[in-house]
């Protein structure tokens, strides 16, 4: 799968002479472009350009004689940055790639500016959800997943059966609105996708994750994605206690309604899920992590069999929840369950 979109450093004096020749010459030869001055103003001590493409494919460039607030690692003096989701000319092939939070503040800002314009113009219902848009920009403006990952909020309603576009947008936006994540957004962005085949199975458990990470948060816990254990796996979060220090390991899984499994019925559904998760990470890891079993791609029907029943699954301590997109989360546990998360889910237990 390729990664979100980032940006590459190129060190080197640049001008408008070599910009022309060594940029804008072969994206013309190769795609057909227009150059041109970018939509917002340039940062403060760059020169930069906008390229857009005859097959609707972007790039921005910038460049400085002084860049004095490099990325870690890399060396002050004359340089430019490049960020596209279209083909990279051959004289940037060799340089280094850096998210959105490495390069210096005022590029990162100017480029982020000129990109959600340009997102607006093509999805303007977006612009209702200034929290989804900023988040999910590194994949909204991938060269693999921008098709993809607009589709997926705009006509999947964000992986939510019975749902309205409005309303399923409306709950992620909301989830991203405290910020939990916003210092992991290449991460978690980068989860949602950046391949050209819908994946809406990957795409539903990656909202499951902020649906997991705005739960323990809201319940007082400090929440950190992608532990690495031990045994080489990530999980998917520390939840930590910020009054007594103590933490503890939360793995998300998110089972898929009946219609597309295998599975004849959802009980069994929400079995074969966690069976499936117990015997890859959580076999490995040797225990010790809670389960959260997040049923919200089950229609009202479907979940309400699995309500009834609350069968017992293979791992424990397990929560198995709903998810709706006005917000109301309700579940039952398995086992003896670490996490007091009373006040953000409604037990049916």
């Amino acid at each position: 799968m390729a990664q979100p979109l980032r940006f590459r450093r190129a060190p080197g004096r640049w001008d408008r002479n070599r910009v022309r020749s060594r940029i804008e010459r072969p994206l013309d030869e190769n795609l057909g472009v227009v150059a041109d001055d970018p939509w917002f103003a340039s940062p403060s001590g760059y020169d930069a350009r906008r390229f857009d493409m005859d097959d609707g494919s972007m790039a921005l460039f910038c460049w400085t004689d002084s860049d004095d607030d490099p990325p870690a690692g890399a060396n002050a003096g004359p340089v430019g940055y490049w960020l596209g989701n279209t083909e990279t000319p051959s004289d940037l092939w060799r340089t280094d790639k850096y998210g959105f939070d490495e390069v210096p503040y005022a590029v990162s800002r100017w480029a982020q500016r000129e990109l959600l314009a340009g997102l607006h113009d093509d999805e303007p219902w977006l612009a209702d959800y200034p929290h989804v848009s900023w988040y999910f920009l590194p994949v909204f403006c991938s060269k693999d997943g921008s098709e993809t990952t607009r589709a997926f909020f705009r006509d999947h309603a964000a992986g939510f059966p019975d749902a309205t576009r409005e309303a399923a947008v409306g709950y992620v936006e909301e989830l991203l609105r405290p910020g939990i994540l916003d210092e992991f957004r290449e991460t978690m962005a980068g989860k949602l996708g950046t391949s050209m085949s819908m994946d809406l199975v990957r795409m539903s458990a990656t909202i499951a994750e902020f649906t997991a990470a705005s739960l323990l948060a809201r319940a007082g816990y400090e929440v950190t994605p992608e532990i690495e254990v031990t045994t080489g796996h990530s999980l998917d979060f520390r939840a930590a206690d910020p009054d007594t220090g103590a933490a503890w390991l939360v793995e998300v899984t998110r089972p898929q309604p009946v219609a597309t499994r295998s599975a004849n019925d959802p009980v069994a559904a929400v079995r074969d899920t966690v069976q499936t998760k117990t015997r890859g990470q959580l076999e490995a890891h040797g225990g010790g992590a809670t389960l959260l079993v997040d049923c919200s791609s089950f229609p009202a029907d479907d979940w309400g069999a699995v309500a009834a029943a609350k069968p017992a699954v293979r791992h424990k301590p397990a929560i198995v929840l709903r998810a709706r997109p006005s917000g109301r989360v309700e579940g039952y546990r398995s086992g003896s369950v670490p996490l007091d998360l009373s006040g953000v889910i409604e037990w049916l237990d």
